[in-house]
């Protein structure tokens, strides 16, 4: 091979590597977030449907959960996933809520785990206990580090249907105007589809659902390979802080023979999304 060949073949080597170098790169530049209602997430919960949710939520920068119960080794069993995610290959931090006082029939806890390579926990997660007669189940606030950028996820699990979540979410809309400097991102369990008009005030103020007519619960059973019964799980994202890179569920269920075995982890599926500051 003459000089000049080699030379070119150096060149095109690097610059090929460069290129994937530089892809890595952009990836590593954004945060992946999903929310999941892990249905009873305690001491029911097996060391088997531990490790498979470590498996299915590995691949995510933070996760918010709902349905940790309030007693019972709920805390204890996230923990016990934390102690799993750290087995797949990142160092995960966790943070679990006390139980929510807003309902006393209805207390659970929240929870966060997010990869500590990744993120800067800017502030210690709080319960807005100021609004315990306007919540069942008071919101779960965290605010991240990211690339000198702070930004707040709010967790909320509403009331089912049957008692008219609208009714507590409405009560969302204030809090970009109690504290205009937070880059706010709500997500969770709304139990309302993003299509409700309780949602408008935050759509008007920029605040715009990462998934549209996206079902996220499980039926009962299948039917006709139609599988998910209601739009309940979303994230609302600033869209003039933040830009939305994709989105999308995870249908975990489709690991399982039946729905009757898959709802022994959950009766919901994770909802996610890939995010970065403008």
């Amino acid at each position: 091979m003459t000089p000049v060949k080699s030379l070119h073949k150096t060149f095109k080597f690097r610059f090929i590597l460069g290129f994937f170098l530089l892809l890595g790169e952009i990836s590593l530049c954004q945060v992946k977030l999903s929310s999941w209602n892990i249905r009873h997430l305690g001491n029911s919960k097996s060391n088997s449907e531990i490790r498979f949710m470590a498996k299915t939520l590995k691949n995510y920068d933070i996760v918010a959960i709902q349905e940790v119960v309030a007693g019972n080794g709920g805390a204890q069993a996230v923990a016990r996933l934390a102690d799993e995610l750290n087995r797949t290959g990142n160092k995960w931090q966790y943070a679990v809520s006390d139980p929510t006082q807003g309902g006393i029939y209805s207390s659970e806890r929240y929870a966060y785990l997010w990869k500590d390579s990744k993120l800067k926990l800017h502030q210690k997660p709080w319960l807005d206990t100021d609004c315990v007669e306007d919540f069942e189940r008071e919101p779960y606030f965290i605010t991240f580090e990211y690339k000198t950028q702070l930004f707040t996820l709010v967790n909320i699990h509403a009331v089912p249907k049957s008692k008219q979540p609208e009714t507590e979410l409405k009560h969302l809309k204030l809090y970009p105007e109690l504290y205009p400097e937070r880059h706010f991102i709500f997500l969770g369990d709304f139990n309302l589809a993003q299509t409700h008009t309780v949602f408008n005030p935050l759509k008007s103020m920029g605040f715009m659902p990462a998934l549209v007519n996206q079902k996220t619960s499980l039926k009962m059973r299948c039917k006709n390979n139609m599988c998910l019964a209601s739009e309940y799980d979303n994230l609302f994202l600033d869209t003039s802080e933040f830009e939305t890179i994709s989105s999308g569920v995870n249908p975990f269920y489709k690991s399982f023979p039946d729905l009757k075995s898959a709802r022994t982890i959950s009766d919901h599926i994770p909802v996610w999304v890939e995010f970065d500051f403008y």
